[in-house]
């Protein structure tokens, strides 16, 4: 019962650092002087987010890759147990929060548009692809996808592809796993 506590507590928290920290992110002028914010997929290079890039996440035969259209992938994932939309501080829309008993998908809007900024795992029941999830050892994660991370606030990240893949590490157990947009990233 305390792992839950823990993993729901470090979600959350995740959650909000990563929502907060977009709220300083960088802007472009529009044609009418107003800022307008950069997308994702322009930031990271990948103009038309349908292609699969980085580190991909598979449950029951959908394929969820970050800065990816939601729409299509939502829809393949079936009703959420749990929903919850916010106004965004890091881009114009809403940031929204879909939760899937193990794993839960955030996106953001741009454009009209919603697309995957976020894959955050809550419970051991679901693995990474590559065979890594909660609970398993810092060993575990570096065998599986090797020594080339940096390493902050007990966080293992590996970047491919304008993501980041992210580790949590206390104890030397995985406490979270975290797909990410690095459009969020405080430049």
């Amino acid at each position: 019962m305390r792992k839950k506590y823990l993993i729901l507590f470090g979600t959350v928290a995740c959650t909000a650092a990563m929502l907060f920290a977009g709220c300083g992110g960088k802007e472009n002028e529009g044609e009418n002087g107003q800022p307008t914010p950069t997308t994702a997929a322009e930031q990271n290079g990948n103009k038309t987010n349908t292609g699969e890039k980085g580190y991909l996440f598979k449950y029951n035969g959908v394929t969820v890759g970050i800065d990816m259209e939601a729409a299509p992938i939502i829809e393949a994932l079936g009703e959420a147990d749990s929903y919850y939309e916010a106004p965004s501080c890091a881009f114009e829309g809403m940031d929204k929060m879909y939760t899937y008993g193990s794993f839960e998908v955030d996106t953001y809007e741009q454009n009209g548009k919603d697309y995957i900024s976020s894959v955050v795992f809550k419970d051991d029941m679901i693995a990474t692809p590559e065979g890594v999830s909660l609970f398993m050892k810092k060993e575990d994660v570096t065998k599986a996808y090797g020594d080339t991370y940096t390493e902050e606030h007990g966080m293992l990240i590996y970047e491919k592809d304008g993501m980041k893949l992210k580790f949590l590490i206390e104890d030397d157990e995985v406490k979270l796993i975290e797909y990410a947009t690095t459009a969020l990233d405080v430049q």
